[in-house]
């Protein structure tokens, strides 16, 4: 059966990376992964879950929280990344090409990406979202509120990977109010959220902020607590309450000497072998229903540390 097609305003484009021969044992990103062509595969066969990549090209978002923009630049950046990786998946990876916001139109952005997320959860795939400021995280929801999955009653808890709550109550949605927002969508729905966070950064979220997440009873560990043991119970935890599990990582949540290029430096982090575990506990579960990965800031990179580190989390969720 052929599924609709994306609503994506850039097409895939043509991957690159280093060459070092044909065939499976000289395979590298670049060379393994395909444009994506829309069709739902059977639960069960070789196809089912591969991943397919979605950028969000959005900087309006951070703008509106007042952050420094560059992360429409991301996708490209993370893409470019990848490419010389070499490939070591056992499942195939597409690439859908990019959701594009242009100039504000941030929520008709999240609209597009939102449905073309959910047309790739209802085929039977796992969408990579490669963002964007962390508006993408409201993208993604609505790609997974709208799914089958959801609609069939299956429970969705969002793990988010970040040194902010970004549960700001604001008139205008921002990079920094999509899970107030997933809240109270939630609410409006007769569904309560499933929402826990790796990482805060005490000194970075307000007492508001801490005091919106208690009343909407939002798990979280702070980033100093963030010891691998720690970490890991937390995650298995959460894990253990839901049947499935959105996973949105903000790039800030690791130290600025690992993620210099993001909107929001972070002065302590969470380690990246820590954040990297996480990620395969998660991974290995068999509960990952969508990731995505958001704030990355080319502009403000250095050597292009942090798409490298991004790339290597998106590799290691897909491994």
């Amino acid at each position: 059966m052929v599924s609709p097609a994306l609503p994506v305003d850039v097409p895939p484009q043509p991957w690159t990376g280093r060459f070092d021969g044909d065939g499976d044992e000289h395979r590298r990103w670049w060379q393994a992964v395909t444009p994506y062509a829309p069709r739902t595969v059977p639960a069960g066969s070789p196809a089912a879950r591969s991943a397919v990549i979605l950028g969000f090209g959005s900087d309006a978002g951070v703008r509106r929280n007042k952050g420094r923009t560059g992360a429409a630049a991301a996708p490209a950046a993370i893409r470019a990344a990848l490419g010389p990786l070499a490939f070591h998946l056992t499942r195939a990876v597409h690439d859908a090409g990019d959701v594009t916001v242009a100039g504000d139109a941030l929520e008709a952005g999240q609209a597009r990406a939102g449905l073309a997320i959910t047309r790739l959860l209802d085929a039977g795939r796992l969408p990579v979202v490669l963002g964007g400021g962390h508006e993408t995280a409201f993208a993604s929801y609505l790609g997974v509120a709208g799914s089958a999955a959801v609609r069939e009653g299956l429970s969705v808890g969002v793990l988010n990977l970040d040194a902010h709550f970004d549960l700001r109550d604001e008139p205008v949605p921002s990079s920094g109010t999509p899970f107030l927002q997933m809240a109270r969508a939630e609410a409006a729905a007769g569904r309560e959220l499933r929402y826990a966070v790796v990482g805060i950064s005490e000194p970075n979220n307000t007492r508001t902020l801490f005091r919106t997440a208690e009343e909407l009873g939002v798990d979280y560990l702070l980033d100093e607590d963030c010891s691998a043991d720690a970490a890991q119970a937390f995650v298995a935890a959460f894990l253990a309450q839901v049947d499935a599990v959105y996973l949105t990582i903000d790039l800030d949540v690791l130290p600025a000497s690992v993620a210099p290029g993001v909107s929001a430096p972070a002065a302590f982090g969470v380690p990246l072998p820590v954040i990297s575990a996480v990620c395969r506990q998660v991974a290995a579960s068999g509960k990952l229903l969508h990731l995505d990965i958001a704030e990355l800031n080319p502009e403000f990179d250095i050597d292009g540390r942090t798409a490298k580190v991004a790339a290597r989390l998106v590799n290691t969720l897909l491994g």
